[in-house]
């Protein structure tokens, strides 16, 4: 008889433990969709304020007459309020449904589904949202003045030498080459005209010299970088300078022109553009790479240091050319080596690439 009893107790806890447990999971969520619907007033009403000073912005600077602003704003005023009628509607319903039915989460609402409810993106697992990120409901701005682009330059490098014409060069013409990579901001200069854009940004330079006749670059005894024949012969002989530099150039060149009610935008794509201006920035290392054969044994040799490369870089620069290809040349005003009885500066010529 007591162990009867025992297990009649045992179940009628178990019963009320479930049903209390069930009755504050209902609460959480009916909570939380009570909690849903203040954010997604909020979030109309935020987006309706941004839309109202866009239009406020276009009639002050005579786009939109009185009448046409008035028109947008009560246009504007009837969306969101809307968009706030449904909404709720929706999040209603869910309460209502799960008030009747006591917290018990329907079939449909068990496993895994993903919900766009208009206020952001959630993973439902087993009823139960999980909320990922939210929508950005603010409104396209109306006249976007400033673009980006990642950027890669590729060419031929090679160096200036005070006295020697190119032809004269002790660094392979061929072999000499640079690499850029970088991103670029560019900003319309004027209200109602895109032809003069200013440009500006950040590129990381590998700026590379391949010596000839089995050269390498050592130190002097007087401090000072040059070349020697190396004692090997040399399979490659590479000398790299990295640096980090800030571009800023004015660019010029014809744009389409596109406009809707709610944007207008200027396009250079599969236009002609011609960019001049210069650069300034750092050098962040320097670096030597040596391979050669000693004693039938393949050696590669990856020297790291100073070599009294000029800290602080700057030059001009230019490019031109259609859409996103365009040929680039960049010139070093400061000499490679401080210093130096001879001075050298590098100079680049290649493609670039606004992707």
């Amino acid at each position: 008889m007591r162990t009867i009893v025992f297990y009649l107790t045992l179940i009628l806890v178990s019963l009320v433990m479930n049903h209390v447990v069930a009755q504050e999971w209902n609460e959480e969520k009916i909570e939380a969709l009570k909690e849903q619907k203040i954010k997604i007033t909020q979030q109309e009403k935020e987006a309706l304020k941004l839309e109202v000073e866009e239009i406020n912005r276009r009639l002050d600077n005579g786009n939109l007459t009185a009448e046409e602003a008035r028109v947008l704003k009560e246009n504007a005023a009837k969306l969101r309020a809307l968009n706030i009628e449904n909404k709720h509607a929706i999040i209603d319903n869910k309460i209502a449904l799960l008030q009747r039915n006591q917290g018990a989460v329907l079939e449909e609402e068990k496993g895994f589904s993903i919900i766009d409810d208009g206020t952001g993106i959630s993973i439902n697992v087993d009823g139960k949202p999980w909320h990922v990120f939210e929508k950005n409901n603010k409104p396209p701005k109306y006249d976007r003045r400033t673009y980006s682009d990642p950027v890669i330059a590729v060419g031929f490098n090679n160096a200036i030498i005070d006295g020697q014409s190119l032809d004269d060069s002790p660094y392979k013409m061929g072999g000499s080459r640079f690499f850029e990579m970088g991103w670029v901001w560019r900003t319309r200069v004027f209200d109602n005209s895109n032809f003069m854009r200013f440009t500006y940004g950040l590129s990381f330079q590998f700026n590379g010299l391949k010596p000839k006749d089995n050269q390498y670059f050592v130190i002097n005894d007087e401090g000072q970088a040059e070349l020697q024949e190396f004692e090997f012969e040399l399979r490659k002989s590479k000398f790299r300078m990295d640096n980090l530099v800030f571009p800023v150039h004015f660019e010029f060149g014809p744009s389409r022109f596109r406009q809707t009610e709610n944007t207008i935008r200027y396009s250079v794509q599969n236009q002609f553009r011609l960019g001049i201006g210069g650069y300034g920035g750092f050098n962040l290392g320097t670096r030597q790479k040596l391979k050669y054969d000693r004693a039938g044994e393949n050696v590669k040799d990856k020297l790291k240091r100073g070599y009294n490369t000029t800290n602080f870089v700057y030059g001009l620069s230019a490019y031109a050319g259609f859409d996103s290809v365009l040929l680039y040349i960049k010139y070093d005003l400061n000499p490679i080596f401080k210093d130096a009885i001879v001075e050298q500066r590098n100079i680049s010529l290649g493609l670039r690439c606004d992707l």
